[in-house]
């Protein structure tokens, strides 16, 4: 219900601002008739989704990016329609193919916003979802697994833990500094190597995955992923810096949750 109140909403804001259709030519109060096209909207989008969005993921498997445009696209139709049978009742006008072609032009139009809100959502939507998943089954599958992560410096210690306490790792000069979990509580610790040299020592777990040319991450201990397709943040575990994922390292990370 919260996307077809989103829907109704935009719908409304075009109506009341743009006023197709002539709508400022409407010698009554403009605000209410916006509002039954608004109301019209979110009728048409909650019996669209119970019908559709509702059974068709369920008996297409798997249920893909396109299948979801493609179900929009009919969503924006079966409004239109309905709005331009509204239209023709409130205004009293004739149903012409004229008109209804009007109709649709500016369908079109609203439903470019609609479809790319709703994309974006759904996108987001799923890869919360995905990633929450893959990660609560990795974080259980290594759950008893140690790490070391080797030190150069003839008298510097190696730095073994679990994995599901390593947060992330970032380059500096000529040592990393390792962000890890102990006793609940973020801490680092700096260790005389280079950032590949540790991600060929742990070029065997899959949940290590450089994000950056100065940053890697353990996915494991990712709780938030906010941005686009130039790149991201990460948020791990309580720790309050955000690890950035740089453009050309996305598609990796696309890869992983898709």
């Amino acid at each position: 219900m919260g996307d077809c109140l989103t829907y109704s909403v935009i719908v409304f804001l075009i109506l009341f601002f743009l006023q197709p259709f002539g709508l400022g030519l409407y010698p009554a109060n403009k605000l209410v008739l916006s509002l039954v096209f608004g109301g019209v909207t979110f009728v048409c989008c909650a019996v669209y989704g119970f019908l559709v969005f509702n059974t068709l993921p369920l008996r297409i498997q798997p249920w893909k990016v396109w299948h979801h445009a493609l179900a929009l696209i009919g969503m924006v139709l079966f409004v239109g329609i309905a709005n331009f049978l509204t239209f023709s009742l409130v205004f009293q006008h004739s149903l012409t193919f004229h008109t209804f072609l009007l109709f649709l032009y500016w369908t079109f139009i609203i439903g470019v916003i609609i479809t790319v809100v709703s994309m974006g959502i759904t996108y987001t939507r799923h890869l919360r979802n995905r990633m929450e998943t893959l990660l609560e089954n990795t974080t259980d599958e290594q759950r008893d697994i140690m790490i070391t992560i080797h030190n150069n410096n003839v008298r510097g210690e190696d730095l073994t833990l679990p994995i599901n306490d390593l947060l992330y790792i970032e380059a500096r000069k000529n040592t990393v500094m390792v962000y890890h979990v102990v006793e609940g509580k973020t801490t680092s610790t700096e260790i005389h190597a280079t950032l590949s040299a540790v991600l060929d020592g742990l070029k065997d777990f899959k949940t290590i995955f450089q994000c950056h040319r100065s940053f890697a991450v353990n996915l494991n201990n990712i709780t938030s992923a906010k941005g686009n397709s130039n790149g991201y943040q990460l948020t791990l575990g309580n720790c309050p810096t955000m690890v950035p994922v740089s453009r050309t390292y996305v598609p990796l990370l696309k890869s992983f949750v898709a």
